[in-house]
């Protein structure tokens, strides 16, 4: 049996769980409730038999070279101190239990598992390799059934035929279709009147945005209201083509990791003791845990 390599968006799992989980606090007074909800989904993951690699991705610094690209692209800004303050711990917590731990600075976490799922996923004793995130984002990285996206809280796994399916486009055409479409999360605006259907219909026959014509008249498909779609794209293709770098995601993050330093051997008993002891994390957790290192 072959190897599958797990990459988690650890900023969409924070994010889940302190929406998600009830407010909790450490001693000092620190809110720990989504740290502690987060460690328990890892667990779980780590249980699941056929999780033998794993690494997560953090938005340590939600801002990145794109905020340099684009003014209205996502900030920090609006976001509950209380969730941002619990970044650096749940980084803790995860390195704690034996998970590689990429923060991510300069690059978005987004980056940092397409450039993971391109290089393990080129490796012959890889099977396969599961992005756990539901982000659209996460799409264009998908190749046939050999790299996926799982979305865990709904248990979706998309492969290359689910991202046809569900987005209209191939995988390789979901940063153009978010260029066209806009994407709210990011701070992608999108390109007027072009909507997920229009859009994905014009993909699937020209798949880039460089490739569709001007003039709706050279069109070979015709989506309802071509005429004004193709005015609106030809007046405003040099913010699709840049709205579609913003969407595309960087392949050559430094990464320092091999493959074999993905291998979960087991959570560092005193680390994972010491945030368990600090953020309140008792009951079976320690005891659920399937492996120890030894180093």
């Amino acid at each position: 049996m072959g190897i599958r390599v797990h990459l988690v968006d650890g900023t969409y799992e924070l994010f889940r769980a302190f929406f998600g989980a009830p407010a909790a606090q450490a001693e000092d007074g620190q809110e720990v409730g989504a740290t502690r909800s987060l460690m328990r989904s890892m667990l779980s993951l780590l249980r699941q038999p056929e999780v033998s690699h794993v690494a997560a991705a953090f938005d340590t610094v939600i801002e990145s070279f794109r905020n340099d690209m684009f003014d209205g692209y996502k900030t920090g800004a609006g976001i509950d101190p209380l969730l941002h303050s619990q970044f650096p711990l749940a980084e803790q917590g995860l390195a704690a239990m034996g998970i590689v731990i990429w923060p991510m600075v300069e690059f978005e976490a987004d980056d940092a598992i397409a450039t993971a799922a391109a290089r393990f996923g080129a490796m012959a004793e890889v099977d396969q390799v599961v992005m756990c995130t539901p982000d659209k984002d996460m799409a264009q990285c998908v190749e046939g059934q050999r790299i996926v996206s799982y979305d865990r809280r709904r248990d979706i796994t998309l492969d290359a035929a689910g991202v046809l399916q569900k987005f209209g486009v191939r995988p390789a055409s979901i940063p153009d279709w978010l260029a066209l479409v806009g994407d709210k999360a990011d701070g992608i605006p999108g390109i007027a009147r072009w909507g997920a259907k229009s859009s994905a219909t014009v993909l699937r026959h020209y798949r880039h945005i460089e490739a569709i014509p001007d003039d709706a008249a050279d069109w070979e498909v015709q989506p309802r209201g071509a005429k004004s779609l193709a005015l609106q794209l030809a007046a405003q293709r040099p913010q699709a083509m840049l709205y579609r770098r913003l969407a595309t995601l960087r392949r050559d993050v430094p990464l320092p990791d091999t493959l074999d330093d993905l291998r979960w051997r087991g959570a560092h008993r005193e680390a994972l003791n010491d945030v368990c002891d600090r953020i309140g994390l008792r009951g079976s957790f320690r005891s659920r845990m399937l492996r120890w290192r030894r180093d």
